[in-house]
């Protein structure tokens, strides 16, 4: 049974078409990853499914909850955690998280229980004293998550919870978002990086310009483009000839990458010996000559014609769009009456009541 679903959502601000028939399967107890560039329609799709956001079509449950017919309830379901650390950096780490615990109504002492709790867990024992805006930027989105996770939630929408984080930050974490799995939180995550989904993910949805184009496991995804790629760099006077050698291995049409590597599709290590011989044959030496597995540009490239990094994001007009929907949405989280880990409104607190004197 899927813990979150979806159908046909759809989600426009003026023009601009943010989603297009959206439609979205998470089991219990497993990762989808919404895996898009900027600008595809992955952020609003979490804020329709945490309530932050009302779609114009479609239907969406989240725990067997109705997202619209029911926010509240929802909300009780779920904890969400943004692109951005949504935490008081002139508070400690442990007073941001027994103010979360008041505000879903936890009571004083098992509030500051659960802080406790979550700091150890999070590895943020010995930092808990310290005022927030001294935290690295590693540090303030385990706090993030960890306020996120107060109340229990069964469900957790992490959106884009590791961009900006250096590699060693990332994948610490990758092993708490991998731990809370492990116990049976049901995640839905969305990322632009492949090697993230591929490491968390049980199953992802690839989304561009608000539709979803292909879902599957990663090496499904990864078959779709050929499995592995041989990639070539070569002095740019030499690119047109190369191209021409390594299409002449017949395994498909060799592009450009945005770093200046040529690529074609291989079908296994025989191919790279095989493009040597190629490019010896037309008097190139390589600078550089590899295998390698495919990323979020082969993917993209494959379903849509175009690498990630080509897409835009349409601007917004008059306080209308993706741009704007963020920004309210944020100052939604951030809200002193909602608490900053609760996806509401401004209307109310986790159970819907107003938030306050807890």
């Amino acid at each position: 049974m899927a813990v979150i679903s979806a159908r046909g959502l759809r989600k426009a601000y003026g023009d601009t078409v943010a989603l297009d028939g959206v439609d979205l399967d998470v089991a219990a107890g497993t990762v989808l990853g919404l895996l898009g560039p900027n600008g595809a329609g992955k952020t609003t799709a979490v804020r329709v499914l945490t309530t932050l956001l009302r779609p114009d079509a479609g239907e969406a449950t989240v725990a067997g909850v109705d997202v619209t017919g029911d926010p509240h309830g929802v909300r009780r379901q779920i904890g969400l955690a943004g692109q951005y650390a949504a935490v008081d950096e002139n508070l400690t780490g442990r007073e941001n998280l027994r103010m979360v615990g008041r505000l879903y109504h936890l009571g004083r002492d098992p509030a500051r229980a659960r802080a406790d709790e979550l700091l150890e867990q999070f590895a943020l024992t010995d930092a808990a004293d310290r005022l927030v805006r001294t935290y690295s930027g590693g540090m303030r989105r385990r706090l993030d998550l960890a306020a996120s996770l107060v109340a229990n939630p069964p469900v957790l929408f992490l959106d884009e919870p590791t961009t900006g984080l250096d590699p060693r930050s990332r994948l610490a974490l990758w092993d708490l978002i991998e731990s809370l799995v492990d116990a049976g939180t049901t995640v839905l995550l969305t990322t632009q990086y492949l090697e993230e989904a591929d490491r968390l993910a049980d199953r992802i949805a690839v989304i561009d310009q608000g539709r979803v184009i292909a879902e599957g496991t990663s090496d499904q995804l990864k078959d779709r483009v050929g499995g592995a790629v041989v990639e070539a760099r070569v002095a740019p006077d030499d690119e047109a000839r190369a191209r021409d050698a390594l299409e002449a291995l017949g395994t498909g049409a060799c592009h450009r990458t945005e770093d200046g590597h040529l690529t074609v599709p291989a079908n296994g290590t025989t191919d790279v010996a095989a493009a040597a011989r190629g490019l010896e044959g037309a008097g190139i030496d390589a600078i550089e000559l590899g295998l390698r597995r495919p990323t979020l540009d082969d993917v993209f490239l494959a379903l849509t014609g175009r690498a990630a990094a080509e897409v835009s994001v349409p601007p917004s007009r008059n306080g209308e769009g993706p741009d704007a929907a963020a920004e309210s949405g944020e100052a939604a989280l951030h809200g002193t009456a909602v608490g900053p880990h609760h996806a509401g409104t401004g209307d109310g607190g986790p159970d819907g009541s107003n938030g306050r004197g807890a």
